[in-house]
């Protein structure tokens, strides 16, 4: 049987539902950043999708303020980047850009926000979360695809065999309800999460917490601005300082135990903490300043049967390493190919069960490292925090101790990920490349999707037609690499990357990580690895209730 006629058959076995023309394709509830990636991602397949948001208009004030390379990259997919680049801006300053320092401003650690990143942008960034979400929003509405409900609750949620059924309130009228139906329900809606409620799935919590108060303001100087971030390990007032996007900072401060929250939510609280920076009535216009609640805490799993739970929904952490959002876009990217090709008949709903495993190992790692640093800075303790410091400072004699990397997990296991290849289940690269005189980022010139590429090789050089002709079905793309070829290397970042590894191949995935590298011999069975983990072609009926794995 030819993988032509496969695909077909998979397509014709398809739950009648998939053409009703009253079922949506996707449910996503939550129109946050997560959300609406998640929507556009997928609409921009053609797929049917309805979001559904509480709030009848857009959160005006900021909240998430820092999105690293990897967030930028899926951004990029979106289309994103091409016209709202400029929404971010790079980490910069002396020793790597974020530095935690003690109550006497003596630097203790530094952890290199401004290294090269592997996706292409900057490591680090600053932003302006409203602005996002304004880009965003009128980008998913662009797609004759997708649809925005704003306004509506949801208030319940039934599953059968084919669909999700959701039954949404009108926030203003509580009486006022309509039901929902999709093929598939994503969650993006935050911490207090009600589809986790819903279908119910538990949470677990590392035990961290502390109350912050988090104060954004418009500085009316300019004065500069040392590291882009800076954790300042005072026991009597810890406090945080960050570069929080253009034309904008933000200071955090933990509420000491003797004043109260209200207390600490005073415009008066904010402006005297900060008067010690200079920050002052005169010289800062604030814009925002509340009290929240840090803590970490994750669902125990991501998926039952057809929901899934993405962004603060599935993991929550306290914001000292900026990842928040950022493992929510994962979470985002994770998902869109994998319902996507499902969808189109291109793999089998099996390949849900490795989203949890891969992601809730990924973030759990990030978790604990954040968690680790609210510890550190968080802690009040005058004899403590006197032999914190001195352990700290005297790393900082050992280089490699006084700069650290950011943290860099792995996926967790699932057939994606070659446990006997290092660089599976890591990020792939992306540099400048050009071809015909144009210059520009990979994913741009040559696409995403699917990525086979080699290094001054064909990557598809002995690999039999039909597994050839299989990947570029679903999307796949192979391309050569080269320093002077038809595709080339602008600033060496290809070559670079596959020295450092070994290898001359690299087969990378839609939400860009490694499945495999090697040399041409080995492609084919990469190809075939793939093929199966995909599980398009099984011969067994699509079945689409499985329970979700618990990572």
């Amino acid at each position: 049987m030819s993988n032509s006629t496969r695909t077909q058959r998979s397509a014709e076995n398809r739950p009648s539902a998939a053409d009703d023309p009253e079922v949506a394709d996707f449910l996503i509830v939550g129109a946050g950043p997560v959300g609406l990636v998640t929507a556009i991602l997928l609409g921009r397949t053609g797929k049917r999708v309805t979001v559904v948001e509480r709030w009848p208009a857009r959160y005006p004030l900021p909240r998430a303020c820092t999105i690293d390379h990897e967030a930028l990259r899926i951004l990029q997919s979106a289309g994103v980047m091409g016209s709202h680049a400029d929404l971010f801006e790079p980490s910069r300053g002396e020793r790597g850009g974020y530095q935690i320092r003690n109550g006497d401003g003596e630097l203790l650690r530094a952890i290199n926000w401004n290294r090269p990143s592997e996706s292409g942008w900057a490591n680090t960034n600053g932003f302006y979360q409203p602005d996002l979400e304004e880009a965003l929003e009128s980008m998913a509405l662009a797609l004759p695809t997708v649809e925005l409900r704003r306004g509506w609750s949801a208030v319940g949620l039934e599953q059968d065999d084919e669909t999700v059924t959701l039954t949404v309130a009108s926030t203003d009228d509580r009486t006022q309800t309509t039901a929902l139906r999709g093929r598939w329900l994503v969650g993006a809606d935050g911490a207090n999460s009600v589809i986790r409620d819903l279908v119910g799935i538990a949470t677990a919590d590392s035990g961290f917490e502390a109350d912050w108060l988090v104060v954004d303001y418009r500085p009316l100087d300019d004065r500069p601005w040392g590291a882009f971030v800076t954790q300042y390990c005072d026991p009597a007032q810890p406090a945080t300082a960050v570069n929080s996007g253009p034309g904008r900072r933000r200071f955090e401060f933990m509420r000491p135990t003797d004043v109260s929250a209200d207390v600490m939510a005073q415009p008066e609280t904010a402006w005297c903490l900060m008067e010690p920076w200079g920050v002052t009535p005169e010289t800062a216009r604030l814009e925002r300043h509340a009290v929240y609640t840090f803590r970490a805490r994750w669902a125990t799993e991501w998926r039952r049967r057809r929901v899934l739970l993405a962004g603060d929904s599935a993991h929550l952490m306290p914001p000292f390493l900026g990842q928040g959002l950022c493992s929510g876009l994962r979470d985002a990217s994770a998902l869109a190919w994998r319902l996507s090709m499902i969808e189109s008949g291109l793999a089998d709903a099996a390949v849900l069960d490795s989203y949890g495993a891969e992601r809730g190992a990924h973030v759990t790692e990030i978790i604990d490292e954040a968690v680790a640093i609210g510890q550190m800075v968080c802690e009040q303790d005058p004899q403590k925090a006197a032999d914190r410091d001195a352990r700290l400072v005297s790393d900082l004699h050992d280089p490699d101790a006084a700069v650290v990397e950011p943290p860099h997990p792995r996926l967790g296991r699932s057939p994606f990920v070659d446990p006997n290849d290092p660089s599976s289940g890591h990020l792939s690269v992306q540099g400048q490349v050009a071809v015909d005189g144009t210059i520009g980022l990979y994913d741009d010139v040559v696409g995403g999707g699917w990525q086979l590429t080699g290094i001054d090789v064909d990557p598809l050089v002995g690999v039999p037609r039909e597994t050839a002709a299989w990947f570029a079905s679903i999307g796949g793309t192979s391309v050569t690499v080269s320093a002077a070829g038809a595709l080339r290397d602008v600033e060496g970042a290809y070559r670079a990357w596959f020295d450092a590894r070994d290898c001359s191949v690299v087969l990378a995935r839609p939400d860009f990580y490694v499945v495999g590298t090697g040399e041409p011999r080995d492609v084919a069975r990469l190809l075939e690895g793939l093929r199966n983990a995909l599980g398009a072609e099984r011969s067994r009926p699509r079945q689409l209730i499985e329970e979700g794995a618990t990572p």
